[in-house]
């Protein structure tokens, strides 16, 4: 009655628990995997079959813990349901069944009877269920998210059902059995699609029990499960299993795509750099360019398109260019020049005064015809003697010299081609320690040009 309760007990447990995790199956639980994949959507459920070979030898076993110790092969089958938590760790709800059987040949030591020596055994496993951590070593996938090859290691516990059969007349124990038992696996996978994988493993299952074969023994029995088989996502179909995920795939395929968004967000940029500098160049061209080539900008140009070669001011408009004032080249003759020198000698003023005494307009005049006929200029320069104060004497020189330049203008010379200027004594060209000396320093010079 208890082995009842405890099977049934095991059994609703395991339902119960694939009730929850199918229960689980939707797009936002899949979606929200984990934090790091959940913006990613991935089938994180599988459900697995296979059929292999039971065998009661494992790599564990010895001539001391196994009571049967030579090995027979028989068939076996299983499956699982599993849910992956992250690409590299998922649950999964395993179930096996199959015979397991085992042969004791005749050179058992000790000398064991004929009969103790050959015997053999034959155990059921009428059902199996264990719960078990299938952990991904690696993705051996480097340029796609789909797996091409994984390795796993699975550990776990589970409850079975099971019934011996044994020849060996020695501590033989037949019959029913539950017991617990932990199954430890490795094995690898090959991707044939994003939802179908290729399954081949290696389980090891340790009995905590000394009678699975029938033969209570010193040791615990275990017994060993080689199978091949096939594992199916489920979900929505084109998407890749989260137990396939490849991150170093991930990583190169996300690096190639930002190197691409990189490329065209640089490649944009260089376009839109091209098109601000064409537009700068037309603006420059149009704003601070010089279409007319006289220094001003075309902004700035108020007479856009003036002449080559025209002087133009800020505003770029041509600047008013003087009237030409051509000038008679002046030829003064020695005959001129005896005209001047008689004016000179022949120059009286009243004593003391700038008043022209009369017997000095004869010449005079002779002056003043000459600068009307031949546009001369005249120079007229005032001078005296050191006789008196400084300032007498520059008032004196140059009222002197403004009296004659008054005569010529009044005889018809032009006033603006006479110039009047009187240096006192300053530039003597006589000693005036004499009155020979004072006499000649006392005079106007006329400067013909």
């Amino acid at each position: 009655m208890k082995s009842k309760i405890t099977k049934a007990a095991m059994v609703l447990s395991l339902v119960g628990l694939s009730s929850q995790l199918f229960a689980q199956e939707t797009t936002a639980t899949d979606a929200q995997t984990t934090e790091k994949f959940s913006k990613k959507y991935f089938r994180t459920w599988s459900i697995g079959l296979n059929g292999g070979m039971l065998t009661h030898y494992t790599p564990f076993n010895n001539r001391q813990n196994g009571d049967f110790y030579t090995p027979q092969e028989s068939w076996g089958y299983g499956g699982y349901i599993k849910k992956q938590i992250i690409p590299g760790f998922g649950i999964q709800a395993d179930f096996l069944a199959g015979k397991v059987k085992g042969f004791r040949p005749n050179n058992l030591p000790g000398g064991a009877t004929a009969a103790q020596q050959n015997a053999g055994f034959e155990t059921s496993i009428d059902w199996s269920a264990a719960v078990s951590g299938n952990f991904t070593i690696a993705n051996m996938s480097l340029n796609q998210k789909r797996n091409v090859l994984s390795p796993y290691v699975t550990a776990g516990a589970g409850y079975m059902s099971s019934s011996a059969n044994t020849d060996s007349p020695t501590g033989a124990s037949t019959g029913y059995e539950e017991n617990w038992f932990v199954p430890i696996g490795a094995g690898f996978k090959l991707g044939l699609s994003k939802g179908v994988n290729i399954d081949l493993g290696y389980t090891v299952n340790f009995m905590k029990d000394k009678n699975f074969d029938g033969v209570v023994g010193a040791a615990n029995d275990r017994f060993s499960y080689a199978h091949a088989g096939i594992e199916i996502a489920l979900g929505r179909k084109g998407t890749s299993q989260l137990q396939n995920y490849s991150a170093i795939a991930a990583i190169r395929e996300e690096s190639a795509e930002e190197n691409e968004k990189l490329r065209r967000a640089l490649s944009s940029a260089e376009e839109n750099a091209r098109r601000d500098k064409e537009a700068m160049a037309a603006k420059y061209a149009q704003e601070l360019g010089d279409d007319d080539n006289d220094g001003v900008a075309n902004k700035f140009d108020k007479c856009p398109g003036t002449p080559a070669n025209t002087v133009v001011d800020g505003a770029g408009c041509p600047l008013k260019t003087p009237a030409q004032i051509i000038r008679e080249k002046v030829i003064v003759t020695e005959a001129d020049r005896k005209v001047v020198d008689e004016a000179i000698r022949n120059l009286e003023f009243d004593l003391g005064k700038a008043t022209l005494r009369p017997t000095s307009y004869a010449t005079l005049n002779k002056v003043a015809e000459l600068l009307v006929e031949k546009n001369f200029s005249l120079k007229l320069a005032g001078h005296t003697d050191n006789t008196g104060s400084m300032e007498l004497n520059l008032r004196l020189s140059k009222d002197r010299a403004e009296s004659v330049k008054a005569y010529l203008v009044s005889q018809g010379a032009n006033a603006s081609r006479v110039e009047a200027t009187g240096y006192g004594p300053n530039q003597p060209i006589a000693s005036n320690k004499t009155a020979d000396g004072r006499q000649k320093n006392r005079r106007v010079e006329f400067s013909l040009f």
